[in-house]
């Protein structure tokens, strides 16, 4: 029994004893562990350190090589400061230098100049003592004081002056009385020429608008033979310039321009361009201007409630849409000139038809193309007789300008009419009638020269261009024709400044390479 007792007490013993070994050895395998981590944990620090450290360190080297960078932008900014500075300074310096020259120049100049005003000075005052010693010397000769001779001599003097002043008087006012009319309308012609410029692209110019800038290369032409066949068909001179998307069309005659317009569109939007075409369309285009002339003068006669007229005199009223009468459009005017003398007719209890007749064709003599030498009532009265209108008519259209004697009612009634609508304020400019008929009468002087073709006065009639056949006038004919035309113009017209007489003698030669 004891045996078992110290048997389990020693297993108990070695069991206490086996936990306790086990415990040192468990603790200890912990204890070695633990190191082993904490040595790793510090490896890993030290490497995390020593990465911090580098990560520092270049965005240190980085800051700095910006810092660095923008000071050395500054300092060249400032160094470029610096020499614009420097490079006034010189010019200021050079300046400076060039002001004190010129400085020195005129204090130079200033000097010589007071030296020489003492100079003159001191002749001035030489002599003035020699002039008083003549005059004391002449007054001893003589008797009489300086005043005194004086007074004498401006009253001999003004004796003399008198009686030729008398002579002169009368030659100068036989002479004024010779050559005012002359001057007087030389005077009215010059105010007319400049008045006549502000207004001649208003009145003798039309714009004809273009797409595009290449369809001026198409209107002239190879070497310019479609421009030309253009101007030589149709009177009108064609200015093709840098105007954007224009191109110009100048004459005098409106129904030319229209023509010339109409013509260039029909070209430009068929778009087959060639003398053979142009003559073609413009043909075709004068009698649609014609036609519209008619077509004019009948809604005209129409609106008027005018009936029974000739065709031709219809065909005259519808030409006055494109005449004008001291700038005011005729077909306008007559119109209006019909409807006033209509209304003062009613008001007197009178024929109304036949004042609004009258009144609409008072101006007819004014639309011929080949205008005689006849005031254009006179004319106008024989068209209306030969066109079979009533006597009262004709008198009235004769009378208006009192070329005749009124005798019938309707005629004062037309020229009050006539007075009021080219009198009220702005109706018409007397200038661009004068203009017209200087020009018109420049192109009838050198058509009535043999072997000229065709003339167009051009620049507001400062130029003259005339086209004469080559097979009929040599060029030293051409030299005297122009020398020819520039006398007679000088003689028979009045003008202000100069006119250009240019002769265009013209060889073409043309062949085709097929």
């Amino acid at each position: 029994m004891e045996g078992v007792i110290y048997c389990i007490i020693f297993g108990l013993a070695g069991l206490i004893l086996g936990g306790f070994i086990t415990a040192t050895f468990l603790r200890k395998a912990v204890e070695k562990k633990a190191r082993g981590i904490v040595e790793e944990a510090e490896e890993k620090a030290e490497v995390i350190r020593k990465e911090k450290m580098l990560q520092a360190k270049e965005k240190f080297l980085q800051l700095r090589a910006e810092h660095e960078k923008h000071i050395n932008e500054k300092n060249s900014v400032l160094q470029k400061a610096e020499n614009r500075f420097k490079q006034k300074e010189s010019t200021l310096s050079q300046k400076s230098e060039e002001v004190n020259r010129r400085q020195k120049e005129i204090d130079t100049i200033k000097q010589n100049l007071l030296s020489q005003l003492d100079i003159v000075n001191k002749r001035q005052e030489d002599l003035e003592k020699s002039h008083a010693r003549q005059v004391e010397q002449l007054e001893k000769i003589s008797g009489l004081s300086a005043d005194e001779a004086k007074q004498q001599l401006i009253e001999s003097l003004k004796d003399e002056a008198r009686s030729e002043a008398m002579v002169h008087i009368s030659e100068i006012l036989d002479e004024a009385r010779m050559t005012a009319n002359k001057e007087s309308r030389k005077i009215v012609v010059e105010t007319l020429q400049r008045t006549a410029a502000e207004h001649a692209i208003e009145n003798t110019v039309s714009v004809f608008n273009i797409e595009n800038d290449e369809i001026k290369g198409r209107i002239i032409g190879r070497e310019g033979r479609n421009i030309r066949a253009l101007e030589a068909l149709t009177g009108i001179e064609i200015i093709i310039d840098d105007s954007p998307d224009a191109i110009l069309l100048s004459g005098f005659d409106p129904v030319r321009r229209e023509i010339a317009r109409l013509a260039l569109h029909k070209l430009v939007t068929d778009g087959r361009i060639h003398p053979a075409r142009i003559e073609e369309v413009v043909a075709k285009t004068k009698s649609q201007i014609e036609q519209e002339i008619l077509d004019t003068g009948k809604r005209t006669c129409i609106d008027l409630g005018i009936h029974n007229m000739h065709p031709e005199l219809i065909r005259m009223i519808g030409r006055m849409k494109y005449r004008s009468s001291y700038g005011q459009n005729l077909l306008q005017h007559s119109r209006e000139v019909a409807l006033l003398s209509a209304t003062m007719a009613a008001e007197l209890g009178m024929n109304t038809q036949k004042a609004k007749r009258a009144g609409l064709l008072h101006d007819i003599g004014k639309v011929p193309e080949n205008e005689p030498d006849l005031p254009h009532a006179t004319l106008g009265a024989k068209l209306a007789e030969k066109y079979k209108e009533k006597p009262e008519i004709v008198n009235a259209i004769a009378a208006h300008h009192d070329e005749i004697d009124m005798q019938s009612m309707v005629a004062p009634i037309v020229q009050v009419c006539d007075a009021i609508s080219g009198a009220r304020p702005g109706a018409r400019r007397e200038v661009i009638e004068a203009y017209i008929q200087r020009l018109n009468r420049l192109e009838e002087i050198a058509l009535s020269y043999p072997g000229v073709l065709k003339t167009y006065a051009i620049q507001a009639g400062r130029e003259l261009r005339v086209i004469v056949g080559a097979d009929k006038i040599s060029d030293n004919e051409a030299n005297k024709l122009s020398y020819d035309l520039s006398k007679k113009i000088q003689q028979e017209m009045t003008y202000p400044g100069q006119v250009k007489i240019t002769v265009i003698r013209e060889t073409r030669a043309v062949s085709y390479a097929k």
